[in-house]
C-alpha cells in the first residue's frame, strides 16, 4: 500500500515542464531607497539619478531595467549500432561396424545465434523573443544577477516566461539589451496552463499505468 501511495505522488505531482502555477521568486526588484540628503544649500544631489559621461545610462544598480534577448536554438543527434553473429557445428563420426552401431545423423549438432541493433534519437529545440529583467544583486567582480518574467493570459490559459541569471555589466550594449547566450546559470522555464496543455498531456491514470508497467 505505501509503494502505491508513493507510486501515486509520483505520478501526481506536476513536475517543473507542466507547472500549473508560476513559480515564485521572479517579482521585479525595487531599487533601494535612497535616504534624502542632507539640507546643506547645494543644487547638485548626485543620488537624484545621475549617471557619468563614461558610465551613460547602462544598467548597473539594484532595480535597473534589462532587455534579454531569447536566441535559444539547439539541436542534438544521437545514433548507435551493432551486429553480432555466431555459428558453430560439432559432428562425429560413428563406427560402421561391431556390435553397437549409430545412425550418423543423430551424432551432428550445430547451433547459430545472432543479434542486430541500432538506435537513432535526434532533438531540436528553439525559443526566441524578449524578455525585460531586473537588476536584484550587484557583485563586486563587474557581474549582476537579473531576473524577471513576462505572463501572457490568453483565451485558453495563461503561460509565461521566467528567467534568471548572471550577466556581465560589461557586456550590456548601449540600449540596455543583452543575449541570453552571454547569461551564465541561466535558468529558463517557459511553460503554461489550460485546455491546451492539459489536452497535450496524459492523464494521471495513464501516467499511473506507465510507472507500473514493468513492460
Amino acid at each position: 500500500m505505501s509503494l502505491i501511495c508513493g507510486l501515486l505522488v509520483i505520478v501526481l505531482s506536476p513536475g517543473l515542464a507542466h507547472a500549473t502555477q508560476p513559480k515564485k521568486g521572479f517579482e521585479p526588484t525595487l531599487p533601494v531607497a535612497i535616504p534624502p540628503p542632507a539640507a546643506n544649500g547645494a543644487i547638485f544631489n548626485v543620488n537624484a539619478g545621475y549617471a557619468g559621461l563614461v558610465e551613460g545610462p547602462r544598467a548597473h544598480s539594484v532595480g535597473d531595467l534589462l532587455t534579454i534577448q531569447l536566441v535559444e536554438n539547439i539541436s542534438t543527434t544521437k545514433q548507435a549500432g551493432g551486429k553480432i553473429t555466431k555459428s558453430g557445428s560439432y559432428s562425429v563420426t560413428p563406427p560402421t561396424a561391431g556390435p553397437i552401431i549409430f545412425n550418423p545423423a543423430a551424432l551432428n549438432a550445430s547451433g547459430a545465434s545472432a543479434f542486430n541493433g541500432s538506435g537513432n534519437a535526434s532533438e531540436t529545440s528553439q525559443l526566441g523573443g524578449e524578455v525585460s529583467v531586473t537588476i536584484a544583486e550587484v557583485r563586486r567582480n563587474g557581474t549582476v544577477f537579473v531576473k524577471g518574467e513576462k505572463r501572457l493570459l490568453l483565451s485558453q490559459g495563461e503561460e509565461w516566461v521566467q528567467i534568471s541569471g548572471i550577466v556581465r555589466i560589461a557586456d550590456i550594449d548601449q540600449n540596455n539589451t543583452i543575449q541570453s547566450g552571454q547569461l551564465a546559470d541561466a535558468r529558463v522555464v517557459y511553460t503554461g496552463n489550460g485546455s491546451i496543455g492539459r489536452a497535450s498531456r496524459p492523464g494521471w491514470l495513464a501516467r499511473f499505468f506507465s510507472v507500473i508497467n514493468p513492460f
